[in-house]
């Protein structure tokens, strides 16, 4: 494992590395809800 990537690493805090994922789930879960309320994404061409 290269030097540098050993101190990134072991800068990352368990509390930090669990509260990144927590918010990349819910941003996940809020993009689905989204795009559940609009149907789905339009890519038609009369879209654009």
């Amino acid at each position: 494992m290269p030097v540098a990537q050993k101190v990134v690493v072991a800068s990352v805090t368990p509390r930090a590395f669990i509260l990144k994922h927590i918010a990349l789930f819910a941003a996940a879960a809020l993009f689905v809800f989204v795009l559940s309320l609009t149907y789905g994404l339009d890519l038609s061409p009369g879209f654009f």
